[in-house]
């Protein structure tokens, strides 16, 4: 028998693969597409056990649809600028382009190493000038309709990348990178996106996100933030100024008796006249930022304030109230300002309480409504009182009515506001997409000339400095605008790289396209994506940057449709002594030695077998040998039997098959049936691999030799589960195809059929209970009368010992599920 060789056998298909095309697409008219995707990775040096995951997921589905009849796309490509290059590059005086480059071809290795059905055709690398112009090339595009712009503001910064970070990159108040250093706000002129202006429309989005986990489509609702309430300008005594705030309870707006201020919030600096109050306002913000960096997620801080001298008036009743400054007033959320109502609003409550300030009543319950406790703010809707002419009103109807009055009299009115904050796209990074913007001295700020994309990075080595390693190229920064002819400078900030991760997908449709951004046709034709899988991680980073992308594509024109993926699967991590695998854990599983030890088939059935997709997988390696044992008794039962199923023809309805014969072939209809729901319902490839793992026990106890038409029903069994295995571990199911039929590429092959009849059970197992208790079971055939039924559980061996000295009273058939006899004492 030959022996189970997975090196000889992964490399000969793998070849094979290459050689014939096997995975190359183009449109067709005549199949349904299917576009399956997975997160393109960074290129970090070696793909992980996350990874071998993620895209075995992915490759399961595309191959089962490929069988399926679609015309499947299924493409890769490499995130690659990014901090870990250029600080490779820092660290070694060189070019980070060789350390991206390098670690790309050891990562496309092992994904060959794999058997994924990628279409290297397609492949993109989001670092190459033909790549990158295109970011470029729509950054100009959104500056000509406002949507790019510039501006000075308090920015996350982590000293350790020395860059911006995004709201989305701060985690529990550190850099997303690495957890060890504390994130701080600094002020800089930054590039952004009018994000928020497109907040109304992810939202209602949201609700045609039909096959997204709900997780996700909560987690982006909230960092939505939508809320419907009042803006209500408040004038700066002694000054032109006012001092906006947004409140979803105008109706409380009489009981404000103070006001307070995120810490930076820009008015301190204009309207604090005296340089000590200054002063201390600038230590007291300097004291929060480092305690929001320190702080837990959930972690709720001491309220601690401090007067600013500021005086606003409340324009309702025109009462003076003092204005402060609060740690726990955030800049980026509202206006960075809100009215204090301690009598109605429990965190204003506790601070007045904690800083001597009044507390007014406004808001009383209504007739049948409870009054707070004593000691707490009442903070339920109600009927106002000491609030001049709205006094009387219920809550709602006051609502409305300020509204008006305050759009009246020109202070504010209704409105809605966002948590969702604008895109900041600037990095002070060299390893990234340059910014196509000129400053000059004339004529201001001055776009690239589509013409001249892309602005190319400088191939050069870069070192350790002081600042942005760009500003410091005098070649790459000097350089004449194109208006005037005079010398200018280059912008010398590079992009956010969830810009490059945002629109890959459409560029996979036609990588090699360069006359423009995408091939419309065929981004029409492939999109929407209809399977996407990655981590819960990118839930409000990546996947809103995403919808947002495509949405904007779609306004110049460059495509149909409004969201770009039509399924999301979010994969569970995996796990290694109780954490995450990660390299300063020191609990990382290297792919490659996983399939030099195992193969690839069993490496990638193992990633599939232990959990649900969706759930985290424990790493074991016993189980991996486990999924290696499995390989080889698929491997040695065909072999064992070739000699019979080779030739042998399929059974058919005239076949006379023996009770054991049936037997094979009804698992084998209903393996077919439960692996294809598995897949095709659920993704639960776990259960699909085990339902195979049951077939193969039932081959293995069925006896060749007793059974005359051992080779047709056998061939069946063997064939399909080949067919189904392709799946999961297709380098071994291709050579046992080959072995059985003699034919090449399982992968072209239909999946296989099942039919009810034959899948059905002829026998079922009833229980039996007395007095309500299990006793025994017996067997019956389905369709089995309730006399015969009876009679059977009367005379089973086990049952009938509990009858002795006691008679039946009474004979309960639940039908096909259980008898139970009602016993006592003769």
């Amino acid at each position: 028998m030959k022996k189970y060789d997975f090196k000889s056998i992964e490399e000969k298909w793998q070849k094979k693969w290459d050689e014939a095309g096997s995975y190359n697409v183009t449109e067709r008219a005549d199949k349904p597409k299917f576009y399956c995707l997975e997160m393109l990775p960074y290129p970090s040096g070696h793909l992980h056990m996350g990874h071998t995951r993620n895209y075995s997921i992915g490759d399961a589905i595309c191959r089962f649809k490929r069988m399926h009849g679609y015309n499947v796309l299924h493409p890769i490509g490499f995130d690659s600028f990014g901090l870990p290059a250029e600080n490779a590059a820092l660290e070694n005086n060189s070019n980070p382009k060789e350390w991206t480059f390098k670690n790309i071809d050891t990562m496309r290795g092992q994904f060959r190493r794999l058997g994924v059905s990628y279409d290297w055709n397609r492949e993109v690398i989001t670092c190459k000038p033909e790549y990158y112009k295109w970011n470029q090339w729509f950054f100009l595009k959104m500056l000509e309709k406002g949507i790019a712009y510039r501006k000075k503001g308090s920015l996350n910064w982590c000293d350790k990348c020395n860059t911006v970070l995004a709201n989305e990159q701060v985690e529990n108040g550190f850099c997303w990178r690495h957890n060890d250093t504390p994130v701080i706000q600094k002020e800089l002129v930054q590039w952004y996106f009018r994000y928020s202006d497109f907040a109304e429309e992810l939202l209602q989005g949201i609700d045609t996100l039909e096959e997204w986990p709900e997780r996700v489509v909560t987690m982006q609702r909230n960092w939505i933030g939508k809320s419907t309430g009042s803006t209500v300008k408040f004038k700066i005594k002694g000054s032109d100024k006012n001092l906006a705030i947004f409140t979803t309870r105008i109706d409380t707006i009489f009981g404000v008796t103070f006001m307070t201020l995120a810490p930076d919030h820009p008015m301190i600096d204009e309207l604090v006249t005296d340089n000590t109050k200054l002063a201390e306002i600038k230590k007291f913000a300097n004291k929060v930022r480092e305690q929001n960096a320190k702080k837990a997620y959930d972690e709720e801080l001491e309220k601690e304030g401090m007067p600013t001298g500021i005086t606003a008036i409340n324009p309702f009743d025109g009462t003076e109230i003092p204005v402060w400054v609060g740690n726990f007033v955030l800049m980026d959320y509202g206006t960075g300002a809100v009215m204090a109502v301690p009598g109605h609003d429990q965190r204003d409550y506790e601070f007045a309480v904690k800083y001597g300030l009044d507390i007014k009543t406004v808001i009383v319950p209504a007739k049948g409504g409870t009054q707070s406790e004593e000691g707490k703010a009442y903070t339920e809707k109600g009927v106002l009182v000491n609030s001049g002419q709205f006094d009387g009103l219920s809550s709602y109807d006051a609502i409305d009515a300020m509204n008006k009055f305050a759009e009246q009299k020109g202070f504010g009115g209704a409105s809605v506001d966002y948590k969702l904050k604008d895109w900041c796209l600037s990095r002070q990074r060299f390893w990234g997409t340059p910014i196509p913007v000129i400053y000059c001295d004339d004529c201001g700020t001055v776009p690239v000339p589509e013409k001249d994309l892309p602005v190319l990075l400088p191939d050069v080595n870069i070192s350790r400095q002081e600042g942005n390693p760009l500003a410091s190229i005098k070649e790459f920064v000097e350089t004449a605008c194109p208006k005037c002819g005079k010398k200018a400078k280059r912008e010398t900030d590079t992009m956010d790289t969830f810009i490059d991760s945002s629109w890959y997908q459409l560029r996979y449709c036609d990588a090699k396209i360069s006359e423009a951004m995408i091939n419309r046709d065929a981004v029409n034709y492939w999109s929407p994506v209809d399977l996407y899988v990655g981590g819960i991680e990118h839930a409000v980073g990546h996947l809103m940057y995403f919808r947002w992308f495509y949405r904007r594509l779609r306004d110049l024109g460059l495509l149909d449709g409004d969201e770009p993926v039509k399924r999301l699967m979010t994969q569970g991590m995996v796990i290694k002594d109780g954490a995450k695998m990660s390299k300063s854990k020191g609990n990382v599983v290297d792919p490659n030695d996983m399939i030099n030890k195992y193969g690839a088939d069993t490496t990638r059935l193992f990633s599939l077998f232990a959990s649900p997709p969706e759930k985290d997988l424990e790493w074991n390696e016993a189980g991996v040998e486990g999924l290696y044992r499995f390989a080889h008794r698929v491997w040695n039962t065909i072999s064992a039997h070739l000699d019979i199923i080779k030739d042998a023809q399929m059974p058919d309805a005239k076949t006379e098959l023996t009770e054991a014969e049936q037997q094979i072939r009804r698992k084998t209809h209903q393996t077919i049936k439960k692996v294809t729901s598995d897949v095709e319902e659920r993704m639960h490839f776990n259960t699909a691999i085990a339902a195979i793992m049951e077939l193969l026990n039932e081959v293995s106890g069925f006896d060749s030799g007793k059974n005359p038409n051992a080779g047709p029903v056998l061939r069946e069994a063997l064939l399909n589960m080949v067919m189904m295995l392709a799946i999961f571990a297709p380098h071994i199911s291709e050579e046992l195809f080959s072995m059985i039929t003699g034919e090449e590429f399982v992968i072209d092959r239909k999946w296989p059929e099942w039919d009810d009849k034959i899948a059905a059970e002829n026998k079922l197992t009833i229980v039996i209970q007395i007095n309500g208790k299990l006793r025994s079971q017996i067997e019956i055939n389905v369709g089995e009368d309730k006399d015969t039924v009876l009679k059977m559980a009367r005379n089973d061996e086990k049952a009938s010992s509990y009858f002795e000295g006691f008679e039946i009273v009474k004979e309960i058939y639940v039908p096909n599920k259980l008898v139970n006899f009602v016993i006592k004492q003769k």
